[in-house]
């Protein structure tokens, strides 16, 4: 069985955003960076499916990005991914969806992968689209935001998170891509032998020239910080006197009990 995980490498959600000279997306200047949280769900558990198949699965990690996605690719590589592709693009930012989705099906239509792997969305642009329109492009079945996997005699059982706090159950059989939500699993921490032996994999790199064929469909237009409304007011003191104070409070500034 041949399996495809692919990851992005985001911002930490700790780092201060600031708007780039163009004001189409943030500045990557003096940020940290990590692989999507969603993503490292989908890679732990391409890994427990390749560990549970043996010897009779190969497991590649794609990311699409300038240099410094080979970090998040390589700890991919530490959690258990047996190879890796690296699309080399530093202008990742400016492609949409539907073009990051066709980027990856250029590369993985000829391939023969049984099972896809993602992320639900990433953490940056949340678009929740790449998955899918992946799955589309390669005309494959797709299951999506799942929260339990298994996997047995060439089909897969999903359990879907849905609305509501209600989870549907779905079988696909192969080949299928899905994407992968919190709650899923508990990713690994990958074990300083695993880091050693990560070094010595295998990273194809490959232009992104090569594969995009798609033009954008969607573009941004800009990037920026939200208004700065009012200021907050905080009230201290016991539960009768705020109570008083509140309701003087809604009724002089606000037509709320008027």
């Amino acid at each position: 069985m041949k399996i495809l995980v692919c990851i992005k490498q985001v911002p930490d959600l700790e780092s201060r955003f600031k708007p780039d000279a163009a004001g189409v997306w943030f500045s990557d200047t003096d940020l940290a960076f990590r692989m999507n949280e969603y993503d490292e769900y989908a890679v732990e558990q391409a890994v427990r499916l390749r560990e549970q198949l043996g010897d009779s699965a190969e497991l590649t990690v794609l990311s699409i990005g300038p240099d410094r996605v080979v970090e998040a690719v390589k700890k991919a590589l530490a959690m258990g991914c047996d190879r890796a592709v690296h699309v080399q693009d530093t202008a990742v930012h400016l492609k949409d969806p539907w073009q990051i989705a066709s980027i990856i099906a250029a590369y993985a239509g000829d391939q023969g992968f049984d099972l896809i792997f993602t992320g639900m969305q990433s953490q940056d642009r949340g678009s929740a689209q790449v998955g899918v329109s992946l799955a589309e492009q390669l005309g494959v079945a797709c299951a999506t935001t799942l929260v339990g996997f298994e996997y047995a005699d060439g089909a897969i059982t999903a359990k879907r998170e849905l609305e509501g706090g209600i989870k549907g159950v779905v079988k696909l059989r192969t080949p299928v891509l899905v994407t992968c939500q919190l709650g899923l699993n508990t990713p690994r921490y990958p074990t300083l032998p695993n880091i050693m032996k990560a070094k010595r994999k295998e990273i194809t790199a490959i232009p992104v020239a090569e594969l995009l064929k798609e033009e954008a469909r969607t573009t941004a237009t800009s990037f920026h910080h939200p208004a700065k409304k009012g200021s907050g007011l905080i009230l201290e003191g016991d539960v009768g006197d705020l109570v008083e104070k509140v309701i003087g409070i809604l009724k002089e500034k606000t037509s709320v009990l008027r």
